[in-house]
């Protein structure tokens, strides 16, 4: 490997250090809490449901684009190019949210999806600059690197954040927490610089061009797919369990923070050091269960952090005190990165070789897709029982039936095929 492509690397796993910024600060730690809490103010319960529906949206919006997105990335050479406009698009729309204050609800939810349209279409075009990168029998361990560069970008944007936050939402300090806004926006812009500049493209024999041809394209090839994957039954059979079981991961790191704060009490402070926790405990547990599966297998490794969110969910709906709430969160940063590490292992051990992008493009439409369902439930719930403990107790339904269908999944036979 020589250095020009060891920088290279580096500046593909670098984005992955500035796009958590906005996946943290807005998605999960601050804009969730602020959007409900201030943006929605005297909604009540109702403010969930705004806040399900706008990530809904969001992700049922970049589900829908994700065959063409896919068909840009594999048949043209503008990967580039979209990554650096897909990234723009997430960094001036969640900048923007800067603006939005109390009673801008229809802003907050247009900015927001915008945003996490453009978060979710860059990180179409930055997973298919992987397989130019290395070959197969490193790509494992290099994206597991690029795993890690993200949590370590998580926990540095939540670090020079602090001093921003540290005084809660007391009215005085609202500025200075929509200045975090500003801040993981620029956070984002600046470390995706070296991929923006270093990251180089594959020359290829069809034109550097965007027509109709390649919607159509798109959506022929996911129908192509869909039928390809019907013939492999045990992947099909893990794909509608993960489907199920990722709906409520998704919907967990949605409302976390919400729930924390509203039903806990917990303040801006003390969710500070609860998500460095959280992200401490993720790189571990990506790790830890990463190398169990080599042992036991993905299918069981799955199942144990399976039972390990239905503990996370049942212990937060009993949870009244904030001690069992930081191991509740302990657990939870423990399963979320291994869940999502070893679900993507699965998947590659029941993928055949030679349909290796064309299904891991159907696995990526089903990681948006899955997204979509369990936030909107969350909200209703809440708003329909005045009540987040009814509400995070519901999303352990899609642990559980996920579960089970996990169970029906032979991995064994499918590895074979």
């Amino acid at each position: 490997m020589t250095d020009r492509h060891s920088r290279e690397i580096f500046c593909w796993m670098l984005y992955d250090f500035a796009n958590t910024a906005y996946t943290v600060i807005i998605v999960t730690f601050v804009y969730s809490v602020y959007f409900k809490n201030i943006v929605c103010e005297g909604l009540g319960n109702r403010g969930d449901l705004l806040w399900g529906i706008s990530c809904a949206l969001s992700m049922l919006v970049a589900a829908t684009l994700s065959p063409l997105l896919g068909a840009i990335a594999d048949h043209s050479h503008s990967k580039k190019g979209f990554l650096i406009w897909f990234s723009l698009l997430c960094i001036i729309s969640s900048g923007l949210l800067s603006l939005v204050q109390k009673g801008m609800v229809f802003l907050g939810m247009f900015l927001f999806i915008l945003a996490n349209v453009g978060f979710q279409g860059g990180v179409v075009f930055y997973n298919a600059f992987l397989p130019e990168l290395v070959p197969p029998d490193k790509m494992g361990r290099i994206s597991g690197y690029g795993w890690a560069f993200g949590y370590l970008g998580a926990i540095f944007i939540i670090f020079i954040s602090t001093p921003f936050l540290i005084d809660g939402w007391i009215p005085e300090n609202l500025a200075n927490i929509r200045f975090t806004f500003l801040l993981q926006a620029a956070f984002f812009a600046i470390f995706s610089l070296p991929a923006f500049i270093g990251l180089n493209q594959k020359r290829r024999k069809t034109p550097n061009t965007f027509n109709l041809g390649l919607i159509k394209m798109g959506f022929q090839r996911l129908c192509d797919t869909y039928n390809h994957i019907g013939r492999y039954k045990e992947l099909l059979k893990f794909l509608i369990a993960y489907f199920v079981y990722m709906e409520g991961v998704t919907t967990i790191i949605y409302f976390s923070t919400i729930y924390a704060s509203n039903t806990l009490g917990f303040t801006l402070k003390e969710l500070v050091g609860f998500y460095v926790v959280v992200h401490t405990a993720g790189i571990m547990g990506a790790i830890l269960f990463g190398r169990l599966a080599d042992i036991i297998l993905p299918k069981r490794t799955i199942s144990i952090t399976l039972i390990m969110w239905i503990i996370v969910t049942v212990g937060a709906y009993l949870a009244y005190v904030k001690a069992i709430f930081w191991s509740i969160g302990l657990l939870a940063g423990l399963a979320i990165g291994s869940s999502q590490a070893v679900s993507r292992s699965m998947m590659g051990l029941l993928t055949p070789k030679e349909k290796v992008t064309e299904f891991f493009g159907f696995y990526g439409v089903f990681t948006k897709s899955s997204a979509v369902i369990g936030p909107f439930v969350f909200g209703v719930v809440s708003a329909l029982t005045q009540s987040q403990r009814f509400a995070i107790i519901s999303v352990a339904l899609f642990f559980i039936v996920g579960f089970i269908l996990l169970q029906w999944v032979d991995e064994k036979k499918g590895y074979q095929l």
